[in-house]
């Protein structure tokens, strides 16, 4: 995938400095999972091409939008799939030199344990971890008696929802409000 240096894509140390590739943002992490490799552009003619793209959804999108009367994300979501995309495609669109799909399936990977966004955290004294204003509670483990210090990564799903994993082991499922689901501890990822 080749893209711009945007710090949401890259971490860049010193401005318009080469990417740091040893500290992942969450798209570099969740691609690098995929197997995806990441092109940083550093051509003036790679990064246009990337600012000609943002400058047409940013703007003609946005007014194509106001010119439909769209008032509502639900309404919006069907304009852009049942019309703008179609036209834009109409227009822009390139044949592949080859027929068939360059898409390869993803088998045995649960893409929602991938596709979230996963922060180290510190357990603290009291067996409990912040995330975000949220205080989750690690619940008794066969694991260890305690995770006291131990590194963990939480993970926030699309849906609001948290896990917390201590290496592959998730040690509990969260709701949006940092309440433990019950039922949901031990899975792998």
């Amino acid at each position: 995938m080749y893209t711009d240096r945007g710090s949401h894509y890259f971490h860049t140390p010193r401005a318009d400095g080469p990417v740091d590739r040893k500290s992942p943002t969450q798209v570099g992490r969740a691609l690098a999972q995929l197997g995806v490799e990441h092109i940083a552009a550093y051509s003036p003619e790679a990064r246009g091409r990337s600012e000609r793209l943002f400058a047409t959804l940013q703007d003609r999108l946005v007014k194509e939008l106001a010119l439909a009367g769209i008032g509502t994300v639900a309404a919006a979501n069907d304009f852009i799939r049942e019309v703008y995309i179609p036209a834009h495609n109409a227009r822009f669109a390139v044949q592949a030199e080859q027929d068939g799909s360059a898409f390869v399936a993803i088998s045995g990977v649960d893409l929602a344990e991938i596709l979230c966004v996963q922060e180290d955290r510190q357990v603290g004294h009291d067996n409990t971890v912040v995330f975000h204003q949220l205080r989750l509670q690690i619940p008794p483990s066969p694991l260890r008696a305690h995770f006291v210090k131990a590194t963990v990564k939480v993970r926030r799903y699309h849906d609001g929802s948290h896990a917390i994993f201590h290496g592959p082991r998730c040690l509990g499922r969260y709701d949006g409000h940092g309440a433990l689901r019950a039922g949901a501890l031990g899975a792998a990822a």
